[in-house]
Parts: structure tokens; sequence; C-alpha cells
């Protein structure tokens, strides 16, 4: 086992992965920018190394001031949590030439499953269904008009480099398409350095459903189920629950066999999400992200298991803890982000909280790196904390939901709570009865009606 973690991250995350460090007797290395001085994870670790001012990229995003940080602690393993450094290839490989262990998968699975593209190409060969679309990025506007035509519009243009929904423009016939290509490039090229872009078939109601994977690349893997994360704002995320309300237990066992057979054969070692959209009993990949996920805590609570946990034991070499006939899921969990930001405009509200009282009973979590007098800065994602329930049926969860959200205060800036309380009240989120388009046309009807 590890003597000392660096955790490469903050908020959130870096306090959950401190957990998981101190309940494995691992020693923690904190590091921060200048503006995140004051925060929680930066109070509870044993070190605390400052490694740049604000911006991400002087600091987060530094990687030799994360390497100088490893050896000056003499932290011999680095948790990159979600986001910053967590998805690069290079800063894997360069840890692993210095000796320290990247906690997570290796430099090739990250590069692999990072280009969209060959993403697609190998989750066809491992036997993953995917959505129809171009075999490659498209090399000029002909070879899009004849690929679109084969699979019939609407078609989706995504950026080979994207995420978070930058990069994909939507043509609904063949007098959209040129224009959503150049978009669609122009978009990518700013965002990512990278104008290659490809086709998809756009489906117009599908479910987004990911599945959690543990691989120790020693040849075994697991799936842990699936979440459903089809409630999102502008490709953004804001509800997951687990089981999905869309899926029976013999879809489930089905997509959840492929997806582990194909991370057995890939040998892929540590936590992954392979996400899927899922339309009329069809699943089709879109991209596999190769970290912990924002939403795992879904997963805990209905599987008992501890996945940073899992993630740590896998770097250090041991075999998965649990065989598939082991994982066993009980019961429905749901899960609120909830963000420093305007319920309605979505206008971000970083400022000092002046109150924090999170709710609390039995089947509720908080994961939240946020106290009462906290400031939380403008420099990073606006993410307060993440609400999470469990309950025996998704009834029981989404009536603990309600009454831990009337519970949960947050004071001195906006928040999203009262979306929330509006969300779990909502007779569609209480049937089930949502897709990847619902939240954005609720959205959009609230606040036509709100307009004078």
């Amino acid at each position: 086992m590890f003597d000392k973690i660096l955790i490469a991250n903050r908020g959130e995350i870096a306090l959950r992965i401190l957990r998981a460090a101190k309940e494995l007797g691992i020693a923690t290395v904190a590091v921060h920018s200048t503006a995140d001085a004051e925060a929680m994870h930066v109070k509870l670790a044993d070190e605390s190394v400052c490694i740049g001012p604000p911006p991400a990229r002087e600091s987060y995003l530094n990687i030799p001031a994360l390497l100088s940080a490893c050896e000056i602690t003499g932290a011999d393993a680095l948790h990159p949590g979600y986001g910053f450094l967590s998805e690069n290839a290079r800063f894997a490989e360069i840890l692993r030439e210095h000796q320290i262990t990247f906690i997570g998968p290796t430099p090739e699975h990250i590069r692999l499953m990072g280009d969209k593209i060959e993403a697609k190409r190998t989750a066809k060969r491992l036997g993953i269904p995917c959505v129809p679309g171009s075999e490659g990025g498209i090399e000029d506007d002909d070879a899009a008009k004849r690929i679109a035509a084969e699979i019939g519009y609407p078609v989706l243009v995504k950026a080979a480099a994207g995420g978070g929904g930058r990069g994909m423009k939507v043509a609904r016939g063949a007098d959209d398409l040129l224009n959503a290509l150049h978009a669609a490039r122009s978009e990518a090229k700013a965002a990512f350095g990278d104008d290659a872009v490809y086709l998809e078939k756009y489906l117009e109601k599908p479910r987004h459903i990911e599945i959690q994977i543990l691989g120790d690349g020693q040849g075994n893997a697991v799936h842990l189920g699936e979440r459903d994360c089809s409630l999102q704002r502008r490709h953004q995320k804001v509800w997951e629950e687990g089981p999905s309300p869309a899926l029976n237990p013999e879809e489930r066992a089905r997509i959840g066999a492929v997806c582990a057979e194909a991370m057995r054969e890939l040998r892929y070692t540590g936590a992954g999400t392979i996400e899927f959209l899922y339309e009329d009993g069809a699943f089709y990949f879109i991209e596999m992200n190769t970290r912990i996920q924002v939403e795992h805590p879904v997963t805990e609570m209905i599987t008992g298991m501890d996945l940073v946990n899992e993630q740590i034991r896998i770097a250090a070499g041991a075999p998965l803890s649990v065989t598939q006939e082991e994982v066993s899921f009980w019961g429905h969990s749901i899960e609120c982000r909830v963000n420093a930001e305007h319920p309605e405009s979505f206008r971000p509200s970083p400022g000092r909280v002046a109150y924090f009282h999170p709710p609390g009973g039995v089947g509720v979590r908080v994961d939240s790196a946020v106290y009462q007098g906290y400031s939380i800065p403008p420099n990073y994602d606006s993410l307060v904390g993440k609400l999470i329930v469990h309950g025996r049926t998704r009834t029981e969860a989404l009536m603990r939901l309600r009454r831990a959200l009337d519970e949960f205060v947050v004071d001195g800036i906006e928040t999203t709570l009262p979306l929330f309380r509006r969300l779990v009240r909502n007779p569609d989120i209480q049937n089930g009865l949502y897709d990847i388009h619902w939240l954005e046309k609720f959205l959009a009807e609230s606040h036509a009606d709100a307009a004078p």
C-alpha cells in the first residue's frame, strides 16, 4: 500500500479522496492555489503545498508544480480526482517516468478513450453497441453530406476531442449540415485546439445511461450497475439516479455484462464509466470516462462499495475486492448537484457562505467542502456540494429527497436548491418520465410563464 497520496484537485472531490485515504491509514498531501488556502481539504490534510495563483492553468493544471509538490513531500502516489488533469495521458506518463503512481487507468487507456473517434472504433471491436455514424473524422463537406444521407437526418456533429457539450451541433436536414459542420469545427478548435469532427445519428428522445465499471488490470472487471443522468442543462448533468427508472433487471444485466467483458479484454485498470444513449430498448455508446465521476456516490449507495477506496487499492496492485456474483444492488439513490448559481438564470454566484446547514437523517448524504464562513472563489466550477439520498424504493428516495431539500440551507449566495425543490415535486420526475431534453424544455417553459 502507498505511504503518502498527493491529492491533485480541490473542493468536494479532494475531501472525498482525503477521507478514503485516511480510512486506509495513508498520509495525505493537499495542494492548493492561493484562492483555496482556506479550503476544507487543506485544513484536514497531513501536509499542504501551495502550487500557484488562482488561475487553474497556473496551479491545478501546472504539471511541474505538482511534480515538485510530490518530490518535496515524498508522495509516492497521486490521485487526480475528476476534471483538471484526471484524463491527461501525458500527465500520467510523466508521473510514471518519475516513479509516482497515478491512481487511475494507464496512459494508454486514457489516450485511447480520450479520442472520441478511436474510442468508438474500440467500442465496436469490443462488442459495445454504438450510435450509427461516421467511422472516423469528416475530411470534407462532400463526405459529410454523403455520410449524413446514409445515416439519415437528423444528425449530430461532434468534436473528436470534445466534452461538456462543446463542439456539438445538430443538423436536422441537408440545408443545416454545412452550417453545423463549420460551427462545430470552429468551437472545437477554440475549446480543444483540434477541429476534427465526426457525425452520429441524432436520437430524438433518448435517456443518458452510464455503466460504472471497475477493473484491476489483471484481467478482472465488474460492472456496478447503471446511473440515469438524463436530467441535463446544456449537456451538463444536474440530477443523477440509480437504478434507472427506464431499465428492467434483464436490460441492466445484459448491458452490464457487455461492458464488464469489454473491460476484461482491454485489461482496464481502475474506475471508469461507459456512457450510452438509450432509446426504444437499444443502447448506443457515447464515450468512456477514464476517471471517477461526480455522481459516483449514487453507485456507492446502491452497492455499499467505496469506489475511491477501490481505486486506491487497485492502483497499489491489489486485485478487485469483489467478483461479479458478489456485487448486489439494493434500493434506489438520487443525487442533486447543488451549484452556486441563480436558480433561474444560472448566473454564477460566488461569495461568502454566511450560513450553511446541510440536511441529515436516515439515507441522506452530503458531499461538500463548504462550511459556514467559507468564501466560494469565482475561479473554478460552481459546485457547492452534492445531496445524495437512498431509499428502499424510488418513491421512498423521492420523499426523502424532498424532505432533505427542504432542510438544506445555504445563505449568503444564490444556489440551485430552489430548482431541485421544484423538480422533486414535478409529476414527470416523480413518474420517471424524462429524457435528455426534458429539463431544458421545462426551464424554457418556466421562463416563458414568468415573462410579463
